[in-house]
């Protein structure tokens, strides 16, 4: 009975992981292909003597490129740093350390 508790507790964690990487990537897909569509638009609107390199072209870009960092911190990056498992990990640590 024990061991169906943590096989499936172990199982849920990994399922949650995994929604967590697909949410990511399809975020990351998303961002590529709406800015290559966008980009490829303003290229084509421009005219012979307008810039491509001015700010408004890129805007979009820069600041959905701060909401993927952010995601991508939270699925790879911060989250991971004071997670379930390094506390569990810590726990351990100092229990182990009171056994002596």
């Amino acid at each position: 009975m024990e061991r169906d508790y943590f096989e499936e507790e172990s199982y849920l964690r990994a399922q949650k992981r995994v929604k967590e990487l697909k949410g990511f990537y399809w975020h990351l897909f998303w961002y590529m292909a709406v800015n290559i569509f966008i980009l490829i638009m303003i290229y084509r609107g421009l005219g012979k003597n307008d810039s491509f390199f001015r700010y408004e072209h890129f805007a979009t870009a820069f600041f959905w490129g701060i909401g993927i960092l952010g995601h991508w911190f939270g699925v790879f990056g911060i989250k991971g740093v004071f997670s379930k498992n390094w506390e569990k990990r810590k726990i351990k640590e100092y229990m182990d350390k009171d056994k002596f």
